[in-house]
């Protein structure tokens, strides 16, 4: 008869060793992997905002930073090292949480080159990404143990700018050998919001951000774009403070027509419209024909 403690270690070693949800992120190309697709609920099953832009096997670009999206990020197989860029669209939690878990992971990391944040100009309902950055990791900062990595005296530095929301034409952020960045001003209530665009490797992928589309910016922003990923919080039909801030599903349809976007990835999805995806899929199909895909966490799209 077999020792019952002979599978001892075996059975300890499978619980406490990690399991990684597997992607169809690969070596080569371009890919956009969703992080977080999910918003500010914590009973959705998802981590809030958080998109990474793969190429050629490194993590480039990270476009929003909201609750859970690091841990996702760890389990997607990114390294801080290789990010070029942190793009915001807006400071509220679910897009910006993540910040201070990324800064202090770089503690436990070899980066050695500076690491930029772009994101909205503050009003007086939200700081501009500058002071966000410094509300948090400055001299006086809620994480002012950190501020190292401000000042000069760590490995890197976080270098944050202000992208200017009070001028609606579209804003060149960065232009390089490599890639462009792009930002327009989107309206999201009385909150400053960005919508993004990245041309890199010859593709152009469009980030709407929470939005409503009362600024019209988006459609010229995604004009020909090889992917747009859109925020779909809200079902259609939804009045009040919630379609203040968000776009409905006719809406986005009718941008990715108007910018004749040649696929689409619907994300940010809360309870109000989980479940909802035929209904959605029929309202947006009125006007848009092209590749749909409702995103879940760690999922990727080749370019």
């Amino acid at each position: 008869m077999l020792n019952k403690y002979l599978f001892l270690p075996l059975i300890i070693i499978l619980i406490c060793t990690p399991v990684y949800a597997t992607t169809d992120c690969g070596e080569n190309g371009l890919w956009l992997q969703v992080l977080g697709s999910g918003g500010p609920e914590l009973d959705d099953g998802r981590a809030s905002s958080g998109y990474v832009i793969w190429n050629k096997g490194k993590a480039r670009f990270l476009i929003d930073i909201g609750s859970g999206s690091m841990f996702r990020f760890e389990q997607s197989g990114a390294s801080l090292n290789d990010l070029d860029a942190i793009l915001l669209s807006h400071m509220h939690v679910d897009h910006s949480n993540d910040l201070p878990a990324l800064l202090k992971a770089s503690f436990f990391s070899n980066r050695d080159r500076d690491l930029y944040l772009y994101g909205p100009s503050g009003n007086k309902f939200m700081p501009s990404a500058t002071r966000f950055v410094q509300n948090l990791f400055g001299d006086d900062g809620a994480y002012q143990y950190l501020s190292s990595y401000l000042n000069g005296n760590d490995t890197y530095r976080l270098l944050p700018y202000d992208v200017d929301v009070t001028n609606r034409s579209e804003q060149v952020v960065l232009v390089n050998s490599r890639y462009r960045l792009t930002a327009v001003p989107v309206h999201h209530g009385p909150i400053p919001a960005l919508g993004w665009r990245v041309e890199i490797a010859g593709k152009i992928i469009v980030f709407s951000g929470d939005m409503n589309n009362d600024n019209g910016t988006l459609a010229l922003l995604a004009k020909q774009a090889d992917l747009l990923v859109a925020h779909n919080a809200v079902p259609e039909g939804v009045r009040g403070v919630a379609r203040n801030l968000h776009m409905t599903p006719s809406i986005i349809g009718e941008i990715a027509e108007k910018a004749h976007v040649k696929s689409l990835v619907i994300s940010h999805r809360m309870n109000r419209t989980l479940g909802q995806e035929k209904t959605s899929s029929e309202i947006i199909r009125q006007q848009y024909r092209g590749p749909m895909k409702f995103a879940d966490d760690l999922q990727c799209f080749r370019l």
